[in-house]
């Protein structure tokens, strides 16, 4: 069988058991977070509204010359503030179909560091 079919398997299992227990609402909403090769997006979303409450990429961040992993860090305090100016301390964090280490911990980390509750 295929490497990469297998792989896509996978990611596709765990990001369906992920999101079936996790859904944002108006008073907590989802911390969502999507990474590729190049550049990390994080969204804030009303999973019963269906909408983008705030959103963060690191091509909005002035210092590319760092890292991923501190990039991704300076991304989760750049979501934490935008949280904040919309009167948000409590979300819920969704990490998709990616595993909890490397860049993904470390926007949550960043994220917990700018004052976000998850």
């Amino acid at each position: 069988m295929d490497k990469n079919k297998v792989k896509n398997q996978k990611d596709l299992r765990r990001h369906l058991k992920v999101r079936s227990t996790i859904s944002g609402t108006a008073d907590v909403p989802r911390l969502n977070i999507f990474r590729s090769n190049r550049g990390m997006f994080l969204q804030i979303i009303d999973d019963l509204a269906g909408k983008t409450l705030a959103s963060a990429s690191t091509l909005e961040l002035k210092n590319k010359k760092n890292n991923k992993i501190d990039l991704s860090k300076e991304l989760g305090l750049l979501i934490a503030q935008k949280a904040k100016a919309l009167n948000i301390t409590k979300v819920v964090f969704d990490r998709g179909p990616y595993k909890y280490h490397g860049r993904i911990k470390a926007a949550a980390e960043g994220a917990r560091e700018g004052g976000l509750l998850f």
